[in-house]
């Protein structure tokens, strides 16, 4: 997978991901819409060997600075429009991706930077990055589903005062306010560490838990534990499951590659 603004690297089942326009503070361009749309929706068609993804920036100042402002200078109002389209694309297609995601926040992370780590599954950030939804200050809002993950994370009210000043916050308070999981000097090395403790799990019940986490959670809890079991049922005749329990039984770790 070539991209003109994202790198790529696999190890050991984990794909490491890099917004890499280091020199705009890896600013979300229509390039980088782009390629993030095509990344994920690869992986969702056919993820290959990974069985888990970091996502983090390039360089050591910003994760996502949001989106390329000098870009969006002087677009006509059709243009804005497609390229946020492009992006609106792009979020989803994160969210939904089977694979699980882990945002590690290198440094500072703004507007739709702050979204994008919003829509992986969890977030590593450094120690004393900044991090703020600011679109209100630019005649705009959150776009990239900020009023919708924000306030699962922190709550309504903390979200509204977050998002109505524009207020940036540190790592610190993120992690107070359960938004952030775990803050560190290296977020990239502590995410990779988990990444491959996920990545050694059996990978179709670590998308299903994934699934019925995600959907679950929108759901009344009646409905989200029917769904819960229609997750669980799925997982009983695979190669996985019957792999899994001789493995316990023979007290080795598990092999194989799923099915």
């Amino acid at each position: 997978m070539n991209y003109q603004t994202l790198t790529t690297e696999s190890r050991d089942q984990v794909l490491i991901v890099k917004l890499n326009r280091p020199e705009v503070l890896n600013a979300i361009n229509t390039q980088m819409g782009r390629d993030l749309y095509d990344l994920w929706t690869r992986l969702t068609a056919d993820p290959g060997d990974a069985r888990c993804i970091v996502l983090t920036g390039a360089g050591d100042k910003a994760f996502c600075a949001g989106g390329d402002l000098k870009e969006r200078d002087g677009m006509t109002q059709a243009t804005w429009q497609a390229q946020h389209e492009l992006f609106e694309r792009g979020f989803t297609a994160l969210m939904e991706l089977p694979t699980p995601v882990i945002a590690a926040v290198n440094g500072h992370a703004y507007g739709g930077g702050l979204e994008t780590a919003l829509g992986c599954d969890f977030i590593y950030a450094k120690r004393g990055a900044r991090l703020a939804l600011s679109e209100v200050r630019l005649g705009i809002m959150p776009g990239g589903c900020g009023t919708q993950n924000l306030p699962r994370a922190v709550g309504e009210r903390r979200a509204k005062e977050l998002i109505l000043t524009a207020k940036a916050f540190t790592a610190e308070e993120g992690a107070e306010w359960g938004l952030i999981n775990r803050v560190c000097d290296n977020p990239l090395s502590e995410a990779v560490e988990t990444a491959k403790a996920i990545a050694d799990n059996a990978p179709l019940s670590v998308r299903q838990a994934k699934k019925s986490i995600h959907y679950g959670l929108q759901m009344d809890l009646a409905t989200g534990y029917r769904f819960e079991i229609e997750a669980y049922n799925r997982l009983v005749d695979t190669d996985d499951r019957r792999e899994g329990l001789r493995a316990f039984t023979e007290r080795r770790k598990p092999r194989g590659e799923g099915n």
